[in-house]
């Protein structure tokens, strides 16, 4: 306490009356002051009674807070910002993915449900000003103004939100709160929860039956910041220097810049000063007041974190107001973690997840509980009727669910541990398949997942018999089948090092070679085909009902001659957008986005740039070069661009060859489409 006020022990005890041997003894540990000198003591410390008593850091005022900026290193090393932002794509959903995760993963009482809420904020005028006040934004402005480098990513990114900013005069607050959870316990700075996520970056900590595993989760609520800038408040489920509730800290990720000629790393952290370290600062316990100026007060008093993602938003472009983020909110929480919200009937669920949205104080969506009844209606049937053991061997009604058995070969370990002496070779996951409705927009589909049954992948089923009935069909692996027996945990620890940062597959992946044997690959990839085929012999033999005697529906929409009623779903790459203006040299730069229909493999595409005429054929010109790819999609060796398998959009950039144009570019239009690569000739 007496680094904290800055006080030597000679002024205390002139404070108190006392010596300041006596002083010294205390802080020994030596004596105990008399308790009406521990209100003495308190009085001159300007902290509460109890706080002195049990010796713990007392609740720091707001005009102790700042932040500090770490120095750039001596070697002239430089970071243009922090690599762990890009490893997903920016938009709602992927933020509302990871953070949902690491709150089932950070699950307290195992009992209970997770509950996780999603909270829009927007704020203008003077509560827009209040904030940015309690925030100390006149601190770190300038900071984000010197970082906002256009030749840079992440300068981009910042100077549009300063520009927004300032066009606008309005800032989105998204707020992360999740309870029943462990929260950030452990020290300011070895190792723990608390250093993990705010100290650190690629370090997960997590093992077992979790869902992450590469330590990026928490980087998409940085990314899904145009500021990089994230607050947390924590109530700890294990006390930490004698405290549980709202431990405070806030972290700024920035690239390196230059500020008055003293060069900055570029991350910045917001708390208390340490006087026991140089240019760094310590989470702070905060009182009411300063939680509630900072948008950051909790429900209750139960364990959990809340993160506030300041100047949220959608960087995929697809969604800027308020009332359309909360739906993309509520899509993806339903979209990735349905089941994790069916309970049976002796199994509550594992997670509880609600979204709402306020402007200035005031409610403008009302907090919405996810019914994933309501968005997967049969999925949530099959995993509810798993659940409380009503499954079926044969399709008798629309409500059955059939279950079957599939066999994931465990393969050894390059390094095996104790636990591998009497390691099991083989997990049998279940598969639950049930009839959907006419009107489901993506039937015959397999929704793979694991854990806490976060949904890993959909995909879609092929090679059906004709006529089937069409049917959702989920597999779930591991300690997801209900079970926690050697085999479930085993499949776990394969699985893990089998999905990508993004956990959107079962792949090859880098750990999983250095992980398993020589084979491990295959044994992921016989499982998912297994499945599949094991879809396929429970359909056989179940063929669609038909209320008429024309035969089964697959067939009546094969032979009719109406016109169909719906629009068919598009079944090539688009391109949906062109930006472009002409260079000083004479040359069309241009931007391209490209909407891109499912598809199970990569789309591999040869963009074409031509000059549109009045009359005839629209002429072709050359690229300049190699076409930059910007999101979603790299290049190949043979010059063309891939596109990440499961984007629907993706982004490239391009210049002409101006010597390749029949007219000068200023008196002309431009077009580009983008064929496939195997239908040009290379």
């Amino acid at each position: 306490m007496l680094l904290q006020r800055d006080l030597s022990q000679k002024e205390l005890a002139q404070l108190v009356g006392v010596t300041p041997a006596a002083v010294n003894a205390w802080a020994k540990g030596r004596s105990v002051p008399r308790y009406e000198k521990i209100a003495d003591i308190a009085e001159a410390l300007g902290v509460a009674v109890e706080d002195a008593v049990s010796r713990r850091p007392p609740e720091s005022t707001p005009s102790e807070l700042e932040w500090v900026f770490q120095r750039a290193p001596q070697d002239g090393s430089r970071t243009g910002g922090n690599v762990a932002a890009y490893a997903f794509a920016a938009n709602l959903e992927v933020l509302a993915r990871e953070a949902t995760q690491n709150s089932l993963d950070e699950r307290l009482e195992r009992r209970l449900p997770v509950t996780s809420r999603f909270v829009l904020h927007e704020l203008t005028g003077r509560h827009l000003h209040d904030f940015l006040t309690a925030l100390r934004w006149s601190s770190i402005e300038r900071h984000i103004r010197e970082a906002a480098d256009r030749r840079q990513k992440t300068g981009r990114v910042l100077l549009d939100g300063l520009n927004e900013l300032e066009r606008t005069g309005r800032l989105v607050l998204l707020r992360v709160d999740d309870y029943n959870a462990t929260g950030l316990t452990g020290p300011d700075y070895d190792d723990g929860r608390f250093a993990r996520v705010i100290r650190r970056t690629l370090d997960s900590g997590k093992n077992g039956a979790q869902g992450g595993s590469y330590g990026l989760g928490k980087a998409a609520l940085w990314a899904a910041s145009r500021f990089g800038l994230v607050l947390v408040n924590s109530t700890l489920s294990e006390a930490q220097d004698g405290r549980h509730e709202r431990r405070m800290a806030g972290r700024l990720e920035l690239p390196w810049h230059r500020v008055d000629g003293e060069d900055f790393a570029g991350p910045a952290w917001f708390g208390i000063k340490d006087r026991e370290r140089t240019n760094s600062v310590r989470s702070w316990w905060a009182d009411d007041v300063t939680a509630e100026s900072l948008y950051m007060e909790r429900s209750d008093s139960s364990p959990g974190t809340s993160f506030l993602v300041v100047g949220a938003y959608d960087g995929s472009g697809d969604t800027e107001q308020l009332e359309d983020m909360h739906d993309q909110l509520v899509n993806g929480v339903a979209r990735n973690f349905w089941a994790s919200m069916v309970g049976g009937e002796q199994v509550g669920p594992l997670l509880r997840a609600s979204v709402s949205a306020w402007r200035n104080g005031h409610v403008v969506r009302a907090e919405r509980f996810v019914d994933p009844h309501a968005h997967e209606p049969a999925r949530s049937r099959a995993v509810k009727a798993f659940l409380d053991g009503r499954t079926t061997a044969e399709l008798t009604s629309r409500e059955d669910v059939l279950k079957a058995s599939v066999t994931l070969r465990l393969p050894a370990r390059k390094e095996p541990d104790a636990t591998d002496e009497q390691r099991p070779t083989s997990h049998e996951a279940v598969l639950l398949v049930t009839p959907t409705t006419e009107d489901d927009p993506k039937p015959d589909h397999i929704a793979y997942m694991r854990s806490t049954r976060m949904v890993v992948r959909y995909k879609r089923v092929s090679d059906l018999p004709l006529g089937h009935r069409r049917f959702q069909a989920v597999l779930l692996t591991g300690v997801a089948t209900g079970v926690d027996s050697p085999d479930a945990v085993a499949a776990e620890r394969l699985l893990r090092t089998a999905e990508p940062p993004d956990h959107n597959d079962w792949t090859s992946t880098e750990d999983l070679t250095a992980t398993y044997v020589r084979g491990a690959r295959q044994c992921i990839l016989d499982f998912k085909r297994a499945a599949e085929q094991s879809i396929r012999e429970l359909l056989a033999g179940q063929e669609e009902e038909s209320d008429t005697d024309e035969g089964p529906p697959i067939l009546r929409d094969l032979l009719t001659l109406e016109a169909p009623t719906k629009a068919r779903t598009q079944g090539f790459p688009v391109v949906h957008a062109v930006e472009g203006d002409v260079t000083d040299s004479g040359a069309w730069k241009v931007r391209v986005t490209v909407k891109l229909p499912e598809r199970d493999a990569p789309w591999v595409l040869a963009p074409v740039a031509r000059f549109v005429v009045r009359s005839g054929g629209n002429i072709p010109v050359k690229w300049a070069g190699m076409l930059v790819p910007e999101r979603d999609c790299e290049l190949t060796a043979s010059g063309n661009l891939r596109f990440r398998e499961g984007a629907r959009r993706g982004i490239f950039r391009g210049v002409t060859d101006a010597s390749t144009h029949p007219v000068a570019a200023g008196m002309s239009c431009i077009e580009v489409d983008v064929p496939r690569a195997k239908e040009i000739a290379e």
